[in-house]
């Protein structure tokens, strides 16, 4: 519609510069000395929702972090969108390999680099800023609600709470989430679900203080090196997992899917020289979009213990401590996973060495049905600014609020994600692609126009 397009052009350059305002906050969760931050960065989306046109916008405080709701009810007869995205950033650590600062955005070779570009600032702000073309040009069709929550990277241990408090406060007819990713933008796509997630820590103590390795190397127990083996137990010479009972629950998928998912277009040889290694890994029998789409996982997100500073410290330590993360598929339970997980390193104690294990967070896995009205909605939507239909995908990564949003709101999830799997999400350098940032303020109103012709 050429008075979305008009209105996009005119404002695009204040569109950046407000973006790049909110990714200055360093909203980082799981950090206690960024709480002011993340008040502060509540209260921008806040100012960014009112000044979009939202009827009302409030924070709303939580154990944690602050959940920010805001609203446009046009019509009460008309069908209600609800956009779901997250103001909260991982971590930037390691510091030292960042080309920029984290929270100083630079923009380089049309790329938006800043901690929070693509997950999620810039994809829930594309919304923001679609919502404010229809506004502006009194072409809104659909009523309109927001939730920008805090603790999605932490696991959103208080949003399910918030959820079913305010059940008739967010009562709609969809779910629309940009957290995800698409193939790129001359192969569009969407995804179809995400995997859930199980994540735990496990600790390994041996002797009651550091110890020398000369004098007690050979005798004593080494927790590193115990904990090494216990983790390396995790998958087999085709690198299937292990652990008992961790694949009965998963549901295979079909044939016909995996021949969908063979259609997408991918490049090994790319695909290796931008990861920087010779040779992929992954479970046998499966190709790589596979492994990271329809299959769980066990990944190792952090090992530490002993000495790890500059120079030699000959030591044998006391202790040894692991993050570890599963990734989740159809059917299987966060829950019964995690419990899985914890009593297997448990029961695997070798002699000499005690094990304590724990759970952090965790979320369930969802799917959303291609038949639905909202998803052929995204489809039409896509189709009408990239001029070619997207391929259905499944996402690799995990939102863990997405089953609960189903089950106490009773409506569907749609994905119209814009970001790349390049985008070094979790990563330093993290980036969003401008032309990908503008396409999704392009792409989005059309999906609220055929969400409300339906």
């Amino acid at each position: 519609m050429s008075t979305w397009t008009d209105y996009q052009e005119k404002n695009k350059a204040r569109f950046l510069s407000e973006l790049l305002d909110l990714l200055r906050i360093p909203s980082v969760s799981a950090r206690t000395e960024h709480k002011p931050d993340m008040l502060l960065c509540a209260d921008a989306v806040k100012k960014a929702l009112l000044d979009a046109g939202v009827d009302k916008a409030e924070v709303y405080p939580t154990e944690g972090h602050p959940v920010v709701y805001g609203e446009k009810i046009t019509d009460p007869s008309r069908p209600t969108v609800l956009v779901y995205g997250h103001y909260d950033v991982q971590p930037p650590d390691p510091l030292e390999l960042w080309h920029s600062g984290p929270f100083d955005p630079v923009i380089k070779d049309g790329k938006l680099y800043a901690r929070g570009s693509a997950d999620d600032k810039g994809q829930f702000y594309m919304h923001v800023k679609a919502f404010e073309t229809m506004v502006r040009t009194n072409t809104l069709p659909t009523n309109v609600k927001f939730i920008i929550e805090g603790e999605e990277e932490i696991g959103s241990p208080n949003l399910a709470k918030f959820v079913s408090n305010h059940t008739d406060l967010l009562k709609a007819d969809v779910i629309l989430i940009s957290d995800t990713a698409m193939l790129s933008l001359d192969t569009p796509s969407i995804d179809i679900g995400v995997r859930g997630l199980s994540y735990i820590e496990v600790e390994v103590t041996g002797p009651n203080r550091d110890l020398h390795s000369g004098v007690y190397g050979g005798a004593v127990a080494n927790p590193i090196t115990m904990l090494a083996k216990m983790i390396a137990s995790c998958h087999d010479e085709n690198n299937h997992i292990t652990i008992p009972g961790f694949y009965d629950d998963v549901v295979e998928a079909t044939p016909a899917e995996r021949r969908l998912m063979a259609a997408a277009p991918f490049n090994e040889a790319e695909y290796k020289a931008d990861l920087g290694v010779t040779t992929l890994w992954g479970e046998k029998g499966y190709t790589t979009n596979e492994r990271t789409g329809i299959r769980p996982t066990i990944e190792l997100n952090g090992i530490w213990g002993g000495y790890t500073g500059e120079g030699a410290k000959t030591v044998l330590p006391s202790k040894a401590t692991a993050k570890i993360s599963a990734r989740l598929v159809p059917n299987q339970s966060s829950t019964k996973i995690t419990e899985k997980l914890l009593n297997y390193f448990k029961q695997i104690a070798p002699p000499g060495v005690t094990v304590r294990a724990w759970r952090h967070h965790g979320g369930e896995p969802y799917m959303t049905p291609i038949d639905s009205k909202a998803y052929q909605s995204a489809a039409r939507a896509i189709e009408a600014t990239f001029h070619k239909a997207p391929i259905p995908v499944r996402g690799g990564g995990s939102i863990p609020i997405c089953a609960l949003f189903e089950k106490e709101l009773g409506i569907k999830i749609v994905f119209m994600g814009f970001g790349l799997d390049s985008d070094n999400l979790h990563s330093p350098n993290e980036k969003f692609d401008l032309e990908n940032f503008y396409k999704g303020i392009e792409t989005i109103p059309y999906f609220h126009q055929y969400f409300a012709q339906t």
